[in-house]
């Protein structure tokens, strides 16, 4: 495996991916991003597949304000191959309502709670035929919303939203939406 470690000496592989980690470096983890950061094990520019790894080779992969950066479609497939068997793909992406996507002019992709639903086997409006990575399922989905004291209705809001993935789908479906903003989803994918 390729080692672009600014700290050669102290790589070792490890079964812990940080995609994109930015200054978010997790210890016992490889810290991967494509800018050579203080802490990040290898660089990589991570729209470019493949990735310097086997396939099957992590068994959690956090993918943390990254996603919406980055070539989506291409990277899900890339991130399946590389996940072992039963492993977990944890992302945190902007919500399609939040203000952060029109802050970052970085960002490329807005996502929905069904966004996600292109990427496994049983999805909950039959779309497997697309040729994308199938997850055998998504696990846990979550929109979450801003929390300060001017939005403290925010907090009754997030879990009404979150009672199910049917009242995510009303949310996202209705005016809601636009009355109450959300900030991000916080998904994990089964592989």
């Amino acid at each position: 495996m390729p080692n672009n470690s600014r700290d050669k000496g102290d790589w070792i592989p490890q079964r812990k991916l940080n995609l994109g980690c930015g200054t978010d470096i997790r210890p016992g983890w490889i810290n991967l991003d494509q800018v050579p950061l203080p802490g990040v094990n290898i660089v990589h520019d991570l729209n470019v597949v493949p990735y310097p790894f086997p396939d099957d080779h992590f068994a959690i992969i956090h993918a943390i304000d990254v996603l919406e950066h980055l070539d989506f479609c291409t990277v899900m497939k890339e991130l399946w191959r590389v996940l072992e068997p039963g492993g977990r793909l944890i992302a945190r992406i902007p919500h399609f309502t939040s203000k952060n996507n029109f802050v970052d002019p970085t960002h490329t992709k807005m996502f929905s709670v069904m966004t996600f639903e292109f990427f496994v086997r049983e999805s909950f409006d039959g779309r497997t035929y697309y040729p994308l990575a199938h997850f055998s399922r998504i696990s846990s989905q979550r929109i979450t919303f801003q929390k300060r004291p001017l939005f403290m209705y925010n907090y009754i809001i997030e879990r009404i939203v979150n009672t199910c993935h049917f009242a995510q789908y009303i949310y996202e479906s209705t005016g809601l939406c636009r009355l109450f903003p959300a900030e991000n989803i916080i998904v994990e994918l089964i592989k």
